[in-house]
């Protein structure tokens, strides 16, 4: 399996970016993962530029998708709601299709209780975009600072088990 992890967070060291690094370094053999860092990049969306030829950072992003297996998402919440940078990225998704079908989950780190809104929007624009949500994979998994390591990973251990948790949750044969 290819999975491509997607933070929405542009914080350096976010629980964020700890919670899917730790996705990463808990690969199983025979998986591989990688990571979109073009969110900055990306221009503000405009359906007239969605044309041929598309900006370079839109057609990294369609083509980072399209070979990937399945995707996680993992966000902040601002305001409420998802930050608008990612929103944007999932707005360039729109015309090309390239989320239709393709197994999409999410991670969200918040303390509990929180994050309800940015989740409750992914939700929305996953569907629009007819991304296939597996649902047993999308996971509350609380990420605190001082649980992060030097290294950017999770190291309390029930949260980095619970992370890599998600592996056999995406694998199922149906979702993939």
């Amino acid at each position: 399996m290819q999975l491509l992890l997607i933070c929405g967070s542009f914080r350096v060291n976010s629980t964020n970016d700890a919670a899917l690094n730790t996705v990463r370094a808990t690969t199983p053999a025979g998986s591989r993962t990688s990571r979109f860092t073009g969110l900055a990049e990306l221009p503000a969306f405009n359906p007239d530029a969605d044309v041929e030829p598309l900006p370079r950072p839109v057609a990294d992003l369609r083509s980072v998708i399209t070979a990937s297996d399945a995707v996680i998402f993992c966000t902040p919440e601002y305001a409420g709601s998802m930050p608008g940078s990612l929103k944007n990225l999932l707005d360039w998704t729109v015309g090309g299709t390239v989320l239709a079908g393709k197994p999409a989950a999410w991670l969200n780190v918040a303390a509990p209780g929180r994050g309800l809104g940015a989740l409750a929007q992914l939700r929305t624009v996953l569907g629009y975009v007819e991304a296939n949500i597996i649902e047993p994979a999308c996971l509350d998994v609380p990420v605190q600072r001082d649980m992060v390591a030097a290294d950017g990973t999770v190291e309390h251990e029930p949260t980095r088990t619970r992370l890599a948790g998600i592996w056999p949750l995406l694998s199922v044969p149906d979702n993939v």
